[in-house]
């Protein structure tokens, strides 16, 4: 019934068309970013590193313990797990939308400290990290030299860190028929 009637007054629906993405433009721009809703969930990441060993210690040592504690934090979806043969630890814990990053992160570290008699003295003295973050790639930069590569031009990413209001920030350095190509990513922390 609705669409017969725009059906018959096509130029009716082309003005109601326009005026439509006329009010979303004006409004796009009047719209403060605190308004726009969240895309990605609230993410908590929690780092560590056990000189030496292979994945399977770390597996055993470091990341059963702490996900048994992190397990079943307060609005949590689900977490992910990653452990490296360099004695490396990631886990990624996400959270329902509405949640604060802010209280996650607390939450985890709470869980985290709890972990923490369990785990192996060289954990304990280094420490653990626990960090919020987001998932959504914010800039990408690509360095790219057609003759030789000047290794002055690789960004400095630890004066990126640095600034404030940026996250962890990864550099990829590939080597493409004898030029190197630098990328670096920053997520927002």
């Amino acid at each position: 019934m609705i669409s017969r009637f725009f059906i018959d007054r096509p130029i009716f629906a082309s003005v109601l068309s326009i005026v439509i993405t006329l009010g979303g433009g004006i409004a796009l721009f009047n719209m403060p970013i605190a308004m726009y809703p969240p895309i990605s969930p609230p993410t908590v990441q929690v780092d560590c590193t056990y000189p030496g060993a292979s994945a399977q210690v770390v597996a055993q040592t470091v990341a059963t313990p702490i996900e048994q504690q992190v397990n079943g934090v307060e609005n949590m979806l689900y977490m992910s797990s990653q452990c490296t043969n360099d004695g490396a630890y990631n886990l990624t814990v996400t959270f329902k939308h509405d949640m604060d990053v802010n209280l996650a992160q607390v939450l985890v570290q709470n869980r985290v400290a709890l972990a923490m008699p369990l785990l192996p003295d060289v954990l304990k003295q280094a420490g653990v990290t626990t960090r919020k973050r987001s998932p959504d790639i914010l800039m990408s930069i690509a360095i790219n030299s057609p003759s030789t590569c000047d290794v002055r031009l690789m960004p400095d990413v630890k004066a990126v860190n640095d600034i404030p209001g940026t996250g962890k920030n990864l550099l990829i350095v590939a080597n493409v028929a004898g030029e190197l190509h630098f990328r670096m990513f920053n997520a927002a922390g």
